[in-house]
């Protein structure tokens, strides 16, 4: 349907240079970057953003204990997730469940 609308609608780029498919890919990894970060309370996002801007892409600039609550907050971000569910959503080949889950042994860590 995508390929049929981009062949006979006019609007095949949205603007000089940019095809209308990289901005429908980059709206779809949008709304799967909101859906893992609604899974941080309001509370913990404002904070992950304050810790983001405190450490200014560097987190060795922070205190110990605030690596620390960066770190628990990117994990309940669950960054491998996202990154092996946007790969699954936009590759046309099977992923393998070890880049969603990670190794066997870690998975089999998580179920206990």
């Amino acid at each position: 349907m995508l390929r049929f609308a981009l062949k006979r609608l006019p609007l095949k780029r949205v603007a000089p240079g940019v095809p209308v498919v990289w901005v429908l890919l980059a709206g779809e990894v949008a709304l799967m970057a909101a859906d893992h970060l609604s899974r941080l309370n309001a509370a913990q996002r404002r904070r992950l953003l304050a810790l983001t801007i405190k450490s200014r892409g560097r987190p060795s600039t922070l205190s110990e204990a605030d690596r620390l609550e960066l770190r628990i907050l990117f994990a309940k971000f669950e960054p491998r997730l996202f990154v092996g569910s946007t790969v699954k959503r936009l590759s046309p080949v099977p992923v393998p469940k070890r880049l969603l889950y990670g190794p066997r042994a870690e998975r089999s860590h998580r179920a206990s």
